[in-house]
């Protein structure tokens, strides 16, 4: 699995051109595209939510929009309209933002339920159906939404459906002292994404489809199939969780367990790999009790007493 971890490693190093210092959520991102997942980035302002999606765009040579989401956004504002042509008599179908390799949806919490839906088909099935027509996606297609966790006011609370179609929850939040002065250096004169590029392989897109193929092959022990299992049956049985992880928290925490392994360079998964990816598969996915939120439960606390209850049996499942 050499070949995807030179791939991810000289992508996430263009990347570093314009984001600086923040290596392991680039990484982690890299693990979603690998397993063609969808992000939610929850972080203040001026984090670089937005100049991360579009490194990782300009970087793969693929297109990239970005849909600003507002209360007054429609469902056809994303997934595309069909339009009369008076000169053909026929209806024309004018696709969407989403018809794109990299999609930004900013905020996306402050788009309505109804329009917050429009993209469940697409993240899911990588297609849209409008007017009875069902059209594919570019592929590879990503989702990274963005919503600020600190100003609520005039937002839409994701449902529980949503929230469980993105592959994992990550933040980029404030940059160290010195890589903050690195960013102000960086942008005495203009901005760096003006002057990135795409990586130096003939064609990079097509490259990722074939890896992620590849990612599937990798390893995964019984024993590990058993410890993913029992981690989120264990969640579901927590006295703190009005809701624990479904089946596809334990796929989705199975398909990052691989390709977090390709990105390391190996054919074969390592209980670490899960550990480390636990909070960041599976936080998003959990409720916590309104009594137990108010005793200080977090939901890190709770995958932290998780991880050390869960023991890693050889052994099957019971």
């Amino acid at each position: 699995m050499q070949s995807i971890r030179d791939f991810s490693h000289t992508i996430i190093e263009n990347i570093e051109k314009v984001i600086v210092g923040k290596r392991s959520v680039i990484e982690l991102i890299m693990v979603s595209l690998l397993c063609e997942g969808h992000i939610l980035l929850e972080d203040v302002p001026g984090t670089g939510k937005t100049m991360l999606a579009r490194s990782l765009a300009v970087s793969l040579g693929g297109a990239f929009k970005r849909l600003q989401c507002t209360p007054d956004l429609l469902p056809n504002d994303v997934t595309g309209v069909s339009v009369f042509n008076q000169q053909s008599g026929q209806f024309e179908f004018r696709p969407g933002p989403v018809f794109v390799n990299i999609l930004l949806a900013d905020e996306i919490n402050r788009a309505t339920p109804r329009t917050q839906s429009a993209l469940l088909e697409a993240m899911q099935e990588q297609q849209v159906t409008v007017d009875g027509i069902t059209r594919e996606l570019p592929r590879p297609f990503l989702v990274i939404a963005t919503q600020n966790p600190v100003e609520y006011e005039g937002t839409f609370v994701l449902p529980e459906a949503q929230l469980d179609r993105f592959i994992m929850r990550l933040s980029l939040g404030y940059p160290e002292g010195q890589e903050e002065r690195t960013i102000l250096t960086n942008l005495q004169r203009e901005h760096p994404i003006t002057h990135l590029g795409p990586i130096n392989l003939a064609n990079p897109i097509n490259s990722l489809l074939e890896f992620q193929h590849q990612v599937w092959e990798i390893h995964v022990d019984e024993t590990l199939k058993d410890y993913i299992v029992r981690l989120v049956v264990a969640t579901r049985q927590h006295p703190d969780l009005v809701l624990g992880g479904s089946p596809r928290a334990s796929l989705a925490l199975y398909k990052t367990g691989q390709a977090y392994a390709a990105l390391q360079g190996r054919d074969h998964v390592l209980p670490d790999d899960i550990k480390y990816l636990l909070p960041f598969v599976l936080s998003h996915r959990l409720i916590i009790r309104p009594e137990s939120e108010l005793r200080g439960r977090t939901i890190q606390s709770v995958l932290v007493e998780i991880l050390k209850s869960v023991p890693l049996d050889v052994g099957s499942f019971q």
